[in-house]
């Protein structure tokens, strides 16, 4: 019975507590059937977060994305496609994609610690990635993240981390690349092509045109700087 003088909804809002997660509870909500290894969650800072739905474009882009980042990586690197990643005690996100350095069997143990770059394809959950995830893959010490915006059309790319505590991490370098300007991975600038470059379809899906060549010394930058290569297309 509500106490008088008091509303129930006033009630319930001054009762709701929340708490936080750590991946090991997470783990073992999964090992124990409350949620399914399939199910689109990821934890992100202790919280439990529904995955953004993939539209058509989105799947496109993920899929493209996937293609030509296991051509300019090739040997030793692998293209992970919405698989987890462990970042500190209290975040497992399942970025679209994620490049990391290694074999399949080198993650048996554990998911990757880091990675040295991760995509993520964003729209509705743009704001979502652009702030709770960035500031996760910064602590993490992820080199090179990039956001295909679909609402914008453009690619956001963020380097030059800065880890440090968990609402202050942060990128200090992030610059939008519009369709037909090159786009370079920081950790492994190689195997670029004017003629081979993501361009924006529909509601801004991923296309590719053919042909790679070896990058030449012109195509490496001093990524010292941490700043994005940046080439109009012809």
């Amino acid at each position: 019975m509500a106490t008088p003088g008091v509303s129930v909804h006033g009630m319930a809002e001054s009762t709701i507590r929340t708490r936080r997660w750590t991946r090991r509870e997470y783990s073992r909500l999964i090992d124990v059937g409350v949620l399914h290894e399939d199910d689109p969650i990821e934890l992100l800072e202790g919280r439990l977060v529904v995955a953004e739905p993939q539209h058509t474009p989105h799947a496109t882009a993920i899929d493209l994305a996937g293609e030509a980042l296991r051509q300019a990586f090739g040997a030793g690197w692998r293209v992970r496609i919405q698989l987890p990643l462990g970042l500190g005690p209290d975040s497992e996100p399942e970025p679209d994609v994620a490049v990391v350095r290694g074999d399949a069997r080198d993650f048996l143990a554990d998911h990757p610690a880091t990675a040295a770059l991760v995509v993520e394809v964003s729209d509705a959950g743009l704001e979502l990635d652009r702030r709770l995830k960035a500031r996760i893959y910064a602590r993490a010490r992820v080199t090179d993240y990039w956001i295909v915006n679909l609402v914008d059309r453009v690619v956001e790319v963020h380097r030059d981390p800065i880890a440090a505590r968990r609402r202050r991490s942060r990128y200090r370098d992030v610059t939008a690349m519009a369709a037909r300007e090159r786009l370079v991975p920081a950790r492994r600038a190689v195997l670029v092509d004017p003629h081979r470059r993501f361009a924006a379809v529909g509601r801004g899906a991923l296309s590719q045109s053919h042909g790679w060549r070896e990058a030449s010394n012109e195509d490496h930058l001093d990524h010292g700087a941490a700043r994005a290569d940046r080439r109009l297309g012809a």
